[in-house]
């Protein structure tokens, strides 16, 4: 497909899908949401792990609200359903790692964008903002479903009634991301981490991410049960005889994601 407002490269097993409007500071448009859909359904045939991050000084600005889509009488409810949601499913949903790397500032819908990832590092120049009440809306993009969950209800619900700037150091002391990095370090950073997941056994992090989720809704004995079952699965894998083979020879284990 020819993108028109992302950028998607893949290498070594690696696709790294780039918002690439750095003249609007990365804002979402009708067409940039049905992109990134897109790209993430490619991703799955493609790669054994996905970045998303931000071309420019910025990751995302939130909803471009001069979108031509968007003159005119807002439809909410509909873009919403209809473009952000099958977006958001297909980050959260992805089968393989999914990490965005949050360059610099992440507002609106561009917070929640990021934390549909399963792990965000962020330079230490960016920050998070929760927007949407200063123009009278609530947190949406998943923001009202993440938020509390990473941060806890107390956080959660001041960035929303308050809608600060979340600073990214601030945004991982209070678990609301993975880690945030010296900016000078940042590229560099996220890229090895990327490799990793890269490379890393795919199965056993695709069934991590099936059990701590479903978690959330798992008494211990069930949760003891969904573990049983998924480490089954993973122990029939070829990376399980591979990382004991490469343990018990004391060399790195090279996976295959099989």
């Amino acid at each position: 497909m020819d993108y028109k407002e992302i950028q998607y490269a893949l290498s070594d097993g690696l696709a790294i899908v780039t918002l690439n409007r750095p003249e609007k500071m990365n804002a979402l448009t009708g067409l940039m949401r049905a992109e990134i859909t897109h790209a993430l359904q490619q991703a799955v045939r493609d790669a054994r792990a996905v970045v998303i991050t931000g071309a420019g000084s910025a990751f995302c600005s939130g909803q471009d609200l001069s979108d031509a889509g968007h003159r005119g009488k807002l439809d909410l409810e509909r873009t919403l359903r209809d473009e952000y949601t099958p977006m958001l499913e297909a980050i959260y949903n992805c089968p393989v790692p999914t990490l965005a790397a949050v360059n610099g500032p992440a507002a609106g819908a561009g917070a929640n964008l990021a934390l549909a990832a399963d792990v965000v590092i962020a330079s230490d120049q960016a920050f998070f903002m929760q927007a949407f009440s200063r123009i009278g809306l609530i947190p949406d993009a998943g923001g009202t479903w993440f938020l509390p969950r990473q941060m806890g209800l107390a956080k959660a619900m001041g960035a929303a009634l308050f809608a600060d700037r979340i600073t990214a150091q601030q945004a991982s002391d209070w678990g609301m991301i993975w880690e945030a990095v010296e900016h000078s370090a940042f590229d560099a950073h996220w890229r090895d981490r990327a490799a990793y997941l890269a490379n890393g056994p795919t199965q056993a992090f695709a069934a991590i991410k099936t059990a701590i989720r479903q978690s959330y809704g798992n008494s211990l004995p069930e949760q003891l049960s969904e573990e049983a079952h998924l480490q089954g699965g993973c122990g029939k894998t070829r990376d399980f005889m591979e990382g004991v083979t490469a343990f018990m020879e004391k060399r790195p284990a090279k996976f295959e994601g099989r």
